[in-house]
């Protein structure tokens, strides 16, 4: 189903909402119906097989009555994703330059005025007994950043607490509570007593938060780069189309400029030279160089004549083409793309769990760290076990410990460990879309690095995919024409690449044995044999079509002259099509299907990644053996059906291999399956390929190096990021706890931590962002120039 989203103007009341609600219903296409009285607005789900946009804004407009009229037109909403981006950016960035506008007072009133004589002097004036000026205004400045900005750690350390688990918001509300309450309790010692000297540290508070907003804000910006792939391939579709109407012979009568969301499936677009193709389509008329590289990752523009199919989003070069829509709204290759990616964008890659039981401990343990610390400092100063003059002036030991309790506390907050593997998956399935490999989310991208064996299939994976019939003999007393009707009409209900080259070769020789005569065969019992070939019933004949192990399992004997005519072109490495008609061998075609001029090199270049190459085909073993020569593949499993496919598969899983499998998504489904990983291969417009975990856009070898290798360079990326936000942890926490300051004098006040902690988090999610210089390490086109 599709969606168009309409606004609609000249409906006021209920009732207005109603008739255009049934009237939509009763369309015969549409299937469902929502409307929004309060915005004006109309969501319909459609199917666009029976209907489109255009049909309904006209199907709206008939069902204005009286004074009603009623006017729809296309609405676009916002994307999700991208909206919650912008408010949760607009959010922490109001949040920090609220909370600035608090702190950086406390700031200058606690550390910086009182350094500058006489300037700062109004600030030590006693209120009453030996509360301040400067004290109370840092408890009045203080307070709403710590109630009001910083509310969202309390709200967040509840959930957390409720679900018995710690988290980042535990820590910091632990540690600017500690040090606000600490001040809190120094103001009112103050006000009742007159002899009490002690310092507050309400700018601890209010720094801390304030850094520790700092880096969210910078943290949620830079999150945002990491999808900047998807946005540009939402943005690749064109806003509008060019459509024309054509009459009976072809030529265009009328044309109008319309938004791409109303193209309708079989709609005629004109695309002139320059402009990008609006949806999926065939083209009809014309001829142009179409640049793919947006969609494919294809670098050089694709020659495209009538007949060829065209990708949404690409760009047409030089020639003006007519098209014919063929897949529109959310079926269109570049909407399925977006949908994988955003989809694998948000999934969790196995390795995320590993941060999560790491910070499911860490909190706790740094809690205690935390304890140990302000009483490891606290107990040797009150039994004076080490100097005084290690305190600072104006603070007693007890505020020396605390100072150096809360460090620890946020200095170890864990938030980079949650970054260290979504940001880098974000980043790397977003960069593999831009290069024509669409990863279906975290788990294959994990599963990719650890292959040590890939299976490629051979027809139309290791091969071109379009076979071409290069002999054609009789060994029976049967007419070629009529052994070219029988084959014609055996064949024509097979999909296999191989029976549609034999019927357009059938077809051909046909046509110039009797170029007049038109005879058109019917076949009945019709029944395919996986793996092996097609049979059924002729007029009165009982034909088969297929390998040797069809001939075989329906007792036709094969004779030594057919054998010689196998052996002959087996050892060229071609398939053999056995006829038997009324259980006799009458015919025989020979069928070629040329290598991809990349397939060695990608063998030899997996080879050199420590990475074994298997075929496995249905084919027969010497045509299999000598197309497996030819690319330096060693280990051929021949004469495989589908389900014998997944059953090597799952052999070489049992002797512990990491399998990938490659295939042409059709008759691979079971081993696509069965493989840790599997890769489809020459998807084109059909991406959606359930069976897959990695769709490999254009029928392109490399891509299977480029996915191995940028899940490999992403999982020694997200390693990368854990030793970012683990090395933080370690050596700050030490420094943190003091460990420096008998020796150094040197400390790290709790406001200093907040911005170390931020600065982990920042570092996590640029290391993954330097995956967006990703570069495919196999290039044969360049090699080959």
């Amino acid at each position: 189903m599709n969606k168009v989203h309409l606004k609609v103007e000249g409906f006021n009341f209920a009732e207005d909402g109603s008739m255009i609600q049934s009237c939509l219903e009763s369309t015969p296409g549409v299937n469902h119906v929502e409307v929004d009285l309060a915005e004006h607005k109309v969501t319909v789900c459609y199917d666009p097989d029976l209907i489109g946009p255009r049909s309904i804004i006209q199907r709206i407009g008939d069902a204005s009555s009286g004074p009603n009229i009623y006017h729809a037109e296309l609405y676009v909403p916002p994307r999700r994703r991208e909206t919650e981006q912008l408010q949760e950016v607009r959010m922490y960035r109001n949040q920090f330059l609220l909370c600035c506008l608090f702190s950086v007072p406390v700031l200058v009133f606690s550390m910086v005025l009182p350094m500058l004589h006489p300037y700062g002097n109004w600030l030590e004036y006693r209120i009453h007994n030996m509360l301040t000026v400067g004290m109370l205004l840092r408890l009045i400045l203080c307070t709403p950043v710590q109630f009001i900005v910083g509310r969202r750690f309390y709200v967040g350390s509840y959930h957390a607490l409720r679900r018995k688990s710690a988290n980042m918001d535990v820590l910091v509300a632990l540690g600017t509570n500690a040090a606000y309450f600490y001040s809190v309790y120094m103001v009112i010692k103050a006000i009742t007593s007159d002899t009490f000297e002690g310092q507050d540290f309400f700018e601890t508070s209010a720094m801390l938060i304030s850094f520790i907003l700092l880096g969210k804000y910078l943290e949620v910006v830079a999150k945002g780069k990491t999808s900047d792939a998807l946005a540009k391939l939402t943005e690749l579709a064109p806003d509008t189309a060019h459509l024309v109407t054509v009459d009976s012979d072809g030529n265009v009568v009328s044309e109008m400029d319309i938004s791409t969301e109303l193209i309708q499936r079989n709609d005629m677009i004109k695309i002139v030279p320059g402009e990008k193709v609006p949806v999926d389509g065939i083209v009809m008329d014309g001829q142009s160089y179409v640049n793919e590289s947006m969609i494919t990752g294809e670098a050089r523009p694709i020659a495209k004549r009538p007949g060829d199919k065209v990708i949404g989003g690409t760009m047409n070069e030089n020639g003006c083409l007519l098209v014919r829509a063929t897949h529109v709204g959310s079926e269109t290759a570049l909407s399925q793309i977006v949908q994988l990616v955003e989809a694998a964008q948000l999934s969790r890659a196995p390795v995320q769990k590993l941060a999560d039981r790491i910070s499911k401990i860490f909190v706790p343990t740094v809690v205690i760290a935390a304890f140990i610390t302000w009483l490891g400092w606290f107990i040797p100063g009150e039994a004076g076990l080490y100097p005084k003059h290690w305190i600072p002036k104006a603070m007693d030991g007890f505020e020396l410990a605390l100072q150096f309790g809360i460090s620890v506390l946020v200095v170890a907050c864990p938030c980079a460990l949650g970054l260290a593997t979504p940001t880098a998956v974000m980043v790397a399935t977003g960069k593999g879309a831009s290069q024509g490999v669409l990863i279906k989310g975290g788990n294959a991208l994990q599963k990719a690095h650890k292959v040590k064996t890939v299976v490629f299939d051979k027809t139309g994976t290791l091969t071109v995919g379009k076979p071409e019939v290069v002999s054609a003999v009789l060994f029976s007393s049967f007419s070629m024409e009529e052994f070219c009707d029988m084959v014609t009409a055996a064949e024509a209900n097979s999909e296999h690449p191989i029976a549609k080259a034999v019927v357009k070769h059938a077809k051909r020789l046909r046509q110039k044995i009797a170029p007049n005569a038109e005879y058109i065969a019917e076949v009945k019992d019709f029944e395919v044999h996986t793996g092996a070939g097609v049979s059924g019933k002729v007029g009165d004949r009982n034909v088969l079509v297929g390998n040797r192990r069809l001939m075989q399992a329906c007792n036709v004997s094969v004779g030594s002259e057919v054998e010689n005519y196998i052996r002959e072109h087996e050892q060229l490495a071609r398939t053999c099509v056995l006829v038997a008609i009324d259980g006799g061998v009458a015919g025989a075609f020979a069928v070629t299907d040329p290598v991809k001029p990349e397939a060695e090199c990608v063998i030899s270049f997996l080879r050199s990644m420590g990475i074994s190459s298997i075929m496995v085909t249905g084919d027969n073993w010497a045509t299999a053996s000598a197309i497996a020569k030819e690319v330096g593949i060693e280990k051929v499993f021949a004469e495989t059906d589908p389900l014998g496919k997944a059953d090597r598969i799952k052999d070489l899983q049992g002797k512990g291999m990491t399998v990938a499998m490659v295939g042409d998504g059709i008759n691979d489904s079971p081993a696509l399956v069965a493989a840790d990983v599997g890769m489809a291969i020459g998807a084109g417009t059909d991406v959606a390929i359930e069976a897959a975990d990695i769709v490999l856009i254009k029928s392109n070898l490399e891509d299977v190096v480029t996915a191995i290798d940028l899940s490999r360079k992403t999982m020694s990326r997200i390693r990368l990021n854990y030793v970012w936000a683990l090395g933080y942890n370690i050596l700050g926490m030490p420094i943190a706890a003091g460990i420096l300051y008998p020796f150094t004098g040197i400390r790290l006040p709790p406001w200093l931590a907040g911005a170390c902690m931020a600065a982990s988090s920042l570092s996590v999610v640029c290391s993954s962002l330097m995956l967006q210089s990703y570069k495919k390490p196999l290039r044969v086109r360049d090699r080959a120039s």
